[in-house]
C-alpha cells in the first residue's frame, strides 16, 4: 500500500487537486491558476493526505552534525507534527498565537511548523544568529507568544535577557537540552497523543499562518505577513524552477531562519511529493557539501550564488556529481563570471530566480528556457510583473525602472498580505494596485530581467542613475578580486561620486598601483558616467546576518565621514556632467 523509498511510484495527485496550468509550444510554463485553495492547510492537505495515501514515501534524508542519518516519511512528519500540536496546545498555544521558532536545520523545526499550522498558531521563522536586542525588538514588535529555540550556544540565554523586558513571552520550549525555566521538547513530546483530529474551523485559506522578519538593511526589521495559500504559491519554485523529482531528493542550503528555507526545505518540494535533503551543519564548508550531494545522489541543488562563489574554485572533477539534474540560485544577483565558470566546471547552467520576503519566485529561469548568463530570467506566470518608471508609467524594453506586481486581478497566492501592525509601511508599497519591489531592473526584447539594484542602491551622479550590479560585475572578473561593493560619496560636482570597495583573493596585496590598473580596466569595459572615482580595499565587506552584502552600511560611514576624508583615484578622463541625455539620466 505505502510508496516504498527509492522506488517508482504513483504520484497521489497533489498537484492536480489544487493547480490548473498550460504549457506553451516549447513546454515552459504559461498559465497557473488555483482552485480548492479556500480552506487549503498545508498540514492537513498535503501532509496528512501523504500520510494516508503514502505513508512510507521519503518526506526528508536528515544528517546531522555528527553524520547521523535519520529518514523521515510523510508517516513520520504526521504522527510528531500531531504530538508537537497536542504538547503545544497542553501548554497553552491557541490559534492566533505568535511562535518563534529559532532552530536552525534541526528536524524538530519541521515538527514543530506543521503543528503551529493544524492549531492555527501563527509561525515565526528566526535565525539562531540574534541576540538580547534583537530579540527585544522582535518580540516586541512581533506580539510574540512563545518560542521553540535550539539549545546550542548562547541563543537561550539571550532569549532569556530579552525575556525581561517582555512579560507577554508566556512559553518558552527548548529543543536538544535542558534550561531553567523552559519546557524540554525532545523529552517531553513523548507522552503526547499522534492522533490529533482537524477540527471544524481549522485554519486556512486566508488566515494568518507565518510572519518573517526582513533583513533590516537600511531600518528595522518590517514584519512580512502570509496566510495559508502561501505555499500554493511556492508550486512554481519547486515544479518548474528547482525542477524537483519525487523520485529524487532536493537539497536547498537555507537555514531555517530564513524564509528562503521555505523555498526550497517544505512546502513546494511536498506539494510536488518530492523528498528534501537536510544537512545541520553551523560551518559551511563547500567540500562537505559537495560530498553530500556525491554521496547522497542529490538530484536538485539551491543555494546563493555565494557558495557557487567558492565551488569554482575547488577541483569539482574530483567530485562524482552525476546524480544532478538541475541546479539553481537566489538570494542575490548571479555574477555572469561565475555562472561560467561553473558551467565549464560541471556542465550545469544555474538556473537564477529572483523573489523576496514578501514573495514566492517572482522571476525565474524556468523549466525549458536557456538562460542568458545575469539575467534573472522571466516572469513568474503566477505573477502579473511589469518594470516601472518614477512617474508610474511602464518601462520601455531595455530602460531601467522597478519591479512592480499588479494586483487589480486579485492577490496572487505567495503575495504577502501586507507589514504587521503597519498600515503606513504596508501601503507606502502598496497601492494604486501595484506591490512595489523596491528592486530596480530592465526587461529585454525577449522578456529577460536584468538586475541593477535596490532602489536605494541607486547612484544618481550628474544627472546620471546608475546601479552597483553592473559595475561590480565587471570589477569581478579581474582574477584577483574576491568580492566587491559598489556604492556612493558625496561629490561637490556631481552630487555623488561612485566608489568601489574591493576584496581581494587570498594572498594578493593592494597598493595604489593595482588601484590604477583596476580604473584602466573599467575605463576600457564600462561606460565613462560609471567610473569609479574611489577604489578602497578591504579585508572583508559588512553583510547582514543572511550573508548580503550591506551597501548601506559602507554608504553611510562614508558619508558621515564627507567628502574630504574619502580617498580618491586619478580618472582624469571622468566626465564631471553627462554626455548625453540617454535613458540613464533621471529627470525627475
Amino acid at each position: 500500500m505505502g510508496c516504498a523509498e527509492g522506488k517508482k511510484f504513483d504520484l497521489v495527485g497533489i498537484e492536480d487537486r489544487y493547480m490548473e496550468t498550460t504549457l506553451d509550444e516549447n513546454g515552459i510554463l504559461k498559465t497557473i491558476s488555483y482552485k480548492n485553495d479556500e480552506n487549503f492547510n498545508f498540514a492537513y492537505d498535503v501532509v496528512d493526505v501523504m500520510a494516508k495515501k503514502c505513508p512510507d514515501k521519503l518526506a526528508m534524508l536528515h544528517i546531522s552534525r555528527d553524520g547521523r542519518e535519520r529518514r523521515f516519511s510523510f508517516r513520520d512528519m504526521a504522527k510528531y507534527s500531531n504530538m508537537a500540536a497536542n504538547y503545544f496546545s497542553y501548554l497553552g498555544i491557541r490559534k492566533g498565537d505568535k511562535v518563534m521558532l529559532v532552530l536552525k536545520r534541526h528536524f524538530q523545526f519541521w515538527f514543530s511548523l506543521l503543528a503551529l499550522h493544524k492549531i492555527g498558531a501563527i509561525a515565526i521563522p528566526a535565525t539562531n544568529l540574534l541576540t538580547k536586542k534583537d530579540f527585544e525588538y522582535r518580540f516586541k514588535a512581533g506580539d510574540v507568544d512563545a518560542i521553540v529555540c535550539t539549545a546550542d550556544g548562547d541563543v537561550s540565554r539571550e532569549v532569556d535577557k530579552a525575556a525581561h523586558t517582555n512579560s507577554k513571552l508566556k512559553t518558552k520550549i527548548m529543543v536538544g537540552g535542558a534550561r531553567e525555566s523552559w519546557h524540554c521538547f525532545n523529552k517531553d513530546i513523548r507522552y503526547f497523543s499522534a492522533n490529533f483530529s482537524r477540527p471544524e474551523n481549522a485554519p486556512g485559506g486566508d488566515d494568518t499562518m507565518l510572519m518573517f522578519f526582513t533583513s533590516g538593511t537600511t531600518s528595522y526589521p518590517k514584519i512580512t505577513t502570509h496566510n495559508y495559500r502561501y505555499p500554493l504559491g511556492h508550486y512554481v519554485t519547486a515544479k518548474y524552477w528547482h525542477q524537483v523529482d519525487p523520485d529524487g531528493i532536493h537539497f536547498a542550503i537555507s537555514d531555517t531562519g530564513w524564509g528562503k528555507a521555505l523555498w526550497g526545505k517544505i512546502y513546494g518540494q511536498w506539494l510536488c511529493e518530492a523528498p528534501v535533503f537536510t544537512y545541520d551543519f553551523d560551518d559551511f564548508d563547500a567540500k562537505e557539501i559537495l560530498q553530500m550531494i556525491e554521496k547522497y545522489h542529490i538530484t536538485t541543488f539551491c543555494a546563493p550564488p555565494t557558495v557557487y562563489r567558492v565551488m569554482v574554485h575547488l577541483k569539482l572533477e574530483n567530485y562524482d556529481l552525476s546524480s544532478l539534474k538541475n541546479v539553481t540560485t537566489a538570494g542575490e544577483a548571479l555574477n555572469p563570471k561565475i555562472f561560467e565558470k561553473f558551467k565549464d566546471k560541471t556542465g550545469f547552467d544555474i538556473m537564477e530566480g529572483f523573489g523576496q520576503t514578501e514573495t514566492t519566485m517572482l522571476i525565474g529561469n524556468i523549466k525549458g528556457m536557456v538562460p542568458r548568463p545575469g539575467s534573472m530570467g522571466k516572469p513568474n506566470p503566477l505573477y502579473d510583473i511589469s518594470v516601472m518608471r518614477p512617474d508610474g508609467t511602464m518601462a520601455d524594453p531595455g530602460e531601467e525602472g522597478e519591479i512592480v506586481v499588479g494586483t487589480a486581478d486579485g492577490t496572487p497566492n505567495g503575495l504577502f498580505t501586507g507589514y504587521f501592525s503597519d498600515e503606513d509601511k504596508t501601503s507606502s508599497v502598496w497601492y494604486d494596485d501595484y506591490y512595489h519591489t523596491g528592486d530596480t531592473a530592465f526587461m529585454d526584447e525577449d522578456g529577460y530581467l536584468w538586475y541593477v539594484g535596490r532602489v536605494d542602491d541607486v547612484i544618481k551622479s550628474a544627472g546620471y542613475r546608475i546601479g552597483p550590479f553592473e559595475i561590480e560585475n565587471e570589477i569581478m572578473k579581474l582574477p584577483y578580486v574576491l568580492e566587491c561593493a559598489v556604492t556612493s560619496v558625496p561629490d561637490r560636482l556631481r552630487g555623488q561620486a561612485i566608489k568601489a570597495t574591493i576584496v581581494l583573493a587570498e594572498g594578493e596585496e593592494g597598493d595604489e598601483h593595482m588601484k590604477n590598473d583596476i580604473v584602466k580596466y573599467l575605463k576600457k569595459n564600462i561606460a565613462s558616467y560609471k567610473w569609479p572615482k574611489i577604489v578602497d580595499f578591504a579585508k572583508e565587506l559588512p553583510k547582514t546576518i543572511s550573508g548580503k552584502v550591506r551597501r548601506a552600511e559602507i554608504k553611510k560611514n562614508d558619508w558621515a565621514a564627507g567628502q574630504e576624508d574619502v580617498p580618491t583615484v586619478a580618472t582624469e578622463e571622468q566626465p564631471d556632467e553627462p554626455e548625453s541625455s540617454s535613458g540613464d539620466t533621471d529627470e525627475t
